[in-house]
Protein backbone atom coordinates (compact mmCIF):
# COMPACT_ATOMS: atom_id res chain seq x y z
CA UNK A 1 0.00 0.00 0.00
CA UNK A 2 1.51 3.30 -0.53
CA UNK A 3 2.49 5.47 1.77
CA UNK A 4 1.74 9.26 2.17
CA UNK A 5 3.46 11.74 5.07
CA UNK A 6 2.39 14.55 6.23
CA UNK A 7 5.04 16.61 8.24
CA UNK A 8 3.38 20.23 9.38
CA UNK A 9 4.25 22.07 12.02
CA UNK A 10 1.74 23.04 14.51
CA UNK A 11 -1.32 21.94 15.98
CA UNK A 12 -4.65 22.03 14.13
CA UNK A 13 -6.71 23.82 17.17
CA UNK A 14 -10.37 24.13 15.58
CA UNK A 15 -12.80 20.99 15.80
CA UNK A 16 -13.90 21.76 11.82
CA UNK A 17 -10.70 21.51 10.62
CA UNK A 18 -9.71 18.61 12.88
CA UNK A 19 -12.76 16.94 11.39
CA UNK A 20 -12.25 17.82 7.60
CA UNK A 21 -8.99 16.21 7.78
CA UNK A 22 -10.49 13.09 9.73
CA UNK A 23 -12.71 12.47 6.71
CA UNK A 24 -9.93 12.68 4.49
CA UNK A 25 -8.00 10.37 5.78
CA UNK A 26 -10.57 7.91 6.46
CA UNK A 27 -11.58 8.20 2.68
CA UNK A 28 -7.72 7.65 1.80
CA UNK A 29 -7.74 4.54 3.84
CA UNK A 30 -8.83 2.50 0.61
CA UNK A 31 -5.77 4.07 -1.67
CA UNK A 32 -2.55 4.65 1.12
CA UNK A 33 -1.45 5.02 4.61
CA UNK A 34 -1.20 8.08 5.82
CA UNK A 35 0.65 9.55 8.86
CA UNK A 36 0.34 13.22 9.75
CA UNK A 37 3.84 13.96 12.28
CA UNK A 38 2.74 17.00 14.14
CA UNK A 39 5.97 19.17 14.88
CA UNK A 40 5.81 22.05 17.38
CA UNK A 41 6.48 25.74 16.56
CA UNK A 42 9.78 27.10 17.17
CA UNK A 43 10.39 30.65 17.45
CA UNK A 44 11.14 31.08 13.84
CA UNK A 45 11.17 29.21 10.54
CA UNK A 46 14.88 28.62 10.96
CA UNK A 47 14.23 27.08 14.55
CA UNK A 48 12.18 24.33 13.44
CA UNK A 49 14.21 23.63 10.19
CA UNK A 50 15.64 20.66 12.01
CA UNK A 51 12.76 18.82 13.51
CA UNK A 52 11.55 19.29 10.16
CA UNK A 53 14.56 17.76 7.99
CA UNK A 54 14.47 14.63 10.53
CA UNK A 55 10.74 14.17 9.63
CA UNK A 56 11.63 13.84 5.86
CA UNK A 57 11.22 10.47 3.99
CA UNK A 58 10.93 9.83 0.15
CA UNK A 59 9.86 12.08 -2.69
CA UNK A 60 9.91 15.36 -0.32
CA UNK A 61 7.16 17.49 -1.89
CA UNK A 62 7.47 21.35 0.20
CA UNK A 63 4.22 23.49 0.07
CA UNK A 64 5.43 27.18 -0.38
CA UNK A 65 3.87 30.12 -2.22
CA UNK A 66 6.63 30.42 -4.55
CA UNK A 67 6.60 26.83 -5.64
CA UNK A 68 4.57 25.34 -8.97
CA UNK A 69 1.39 25.49 -9.55
CA UNK A 70 -0.18 22.05 -10.81
CA UNK A 71 -3.58 21.10 -11.68
CA UNK A 72 -5.61 18.61 -9.57
CA UNK A 73 -4.98 15.93 -12.93
CA UNK A 74 -1.36 17.06 -12.55
CA UNK A 75 -0.75 16.55 -9.40
CA UNK A 76 -2.84 13.15 -9.85
CA UNK A 77 0.04 12.67 -12.10
CA UNK A 78 2.52 13.12 -10.46
CA UNK A 79 1.65 10.63 -7.53
CA UNK A 80 0.75 8.00 -9.77
CA UNK A 81 4.36 8.16 -11.38
CA UNK A 82 5.83 8.10 -7.51
CA UNK A 83 3.42 5.59 -6.72
CA UNK A 84 3.81 3.22 -9.61
CA UNK A 85 7.87 3.87 -8.88
CA UNK A 86 6.82 2.63 -5.25
CA UNK A 87 8.06 6.30 -3.92
CA UNK A 88 7.22 7.04 -0.37
CA UNK A 89 5.78 10.85 -0.41
CA UNK A 90 6.37 13.67 2.39
CA UNK A 91 4.31 16.67 1.93
CA UNK A 92 5.64 19.26 4.24
CA UNK A 93 2.92 22.05 5.52
CA UNK A 94 5.12 24.77 7.58
CA UNK A 95 4.22 27.17 10.19
CA UNK A 96 2.25 31.00 9.62
CA UNK A 97 5.68 31.82 8.86
CA UNK A 98 6.10 29.09 6.37
CA UNK A 99 9.52 27.09 5.65
CA UNK A 100 13.14 27.69 6.00
CA UNK A 101 15.27 28.37 2.89
CA UNK A 102 17.06 24.35 4.03
CA UNK A 103 13.60 22.86 3.93
CA UNK A 104 12.41 24.43 0.99
CA UNK A 105 15.95 23.01 -0.54
CA UNK A 106 15.75 19.82 0.98
CA UNK A 107 12.53 19.07 -1.33
CA UNK A 108 12.18 17.37 -4.58
CA UNK A 109 9.47 19.54 -5.56
CA UNK A 110 8.11 22.66 -4.16
CA UNK A 111 4.29 22.81 -5.11
CA UNK A 112 2.50 25.91 -4.57
CA UNK A 113 -1.75 25.73 -4.34
CA UNK A 114 -2.22 29.62 -4.82
CA UNK A 115 -0.36 32.78 -4.81
CA UNK A 116 -2.53 33.38 -2.00
CA UNK A 117 -1.80 33.02 1.62
CA UNK A 118 -3.85 30.32 3.62
CA UNK A 119 -3.46 29.44 7.47
CA UNK A 120 -1.62 26.37 7.85
CA UNK A 121 -4.57 25.15 9.35
CA UNK A 122 -6.65 25.21 6.73
CA UNK A 123 -3.77 24.21 4.01
CA UNK A 124 -3.74 20.65 5.71
CA UNK A 125 -7.44 20.12 5.01
CA UNK A 126 -6.45 21.25 1.31
CA UNK A 127 -3.85 19.09 1.21
CA UNK A 128 -5.61 16.13 2.13
CA UNK A 129 -8.44 16.95 -0.12
CA UNK A 130 -6.41 17.20 -3.19
CA UNK A 131 -4.42 14.17 -2.76
CA UNK A 132 -7.77 12.22 -2.08
CA UNK A 133 -8.61 13.79 -5.46
CA UNK A 134 -5.87 13.09 -6.81
CA UNK A 135 -6.38 9.23 -5.91
CA UNK A 136 -9.77 9.22 -7.34
CA UNK A 137 -8.89 11.07 -10.26
CA UNK A 138 -6.11 7.89 -10.86
CA UNK A 139 -9.02 5.28 -10.13
CA UNK A 140 -11.20 6.81 -12.88
CA UNK A 141 -14.04 7.73 -9.98
CA UNK A 142 -16.85 10.17 -10.90
CA UNK A 143 -15.24 12.57 -7.70
CA UNK A 144 -13.38 14.33 -9.92
CA UNK A 145 -15.40 16.14 -12.32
Amino acid sequence: MQKINIVCVGKIKEEFYRSAVTEYLKRLQRFAKVEIKELAEGRDIEDEAPAILRSLKGFIIALCIEGKKLSSEALADEIKKLCDRGEEITFIIGSSCGLSESVKNAADLRLSFSDMTFPHQLMRVILCEQVYRAFMINSDSAYHK
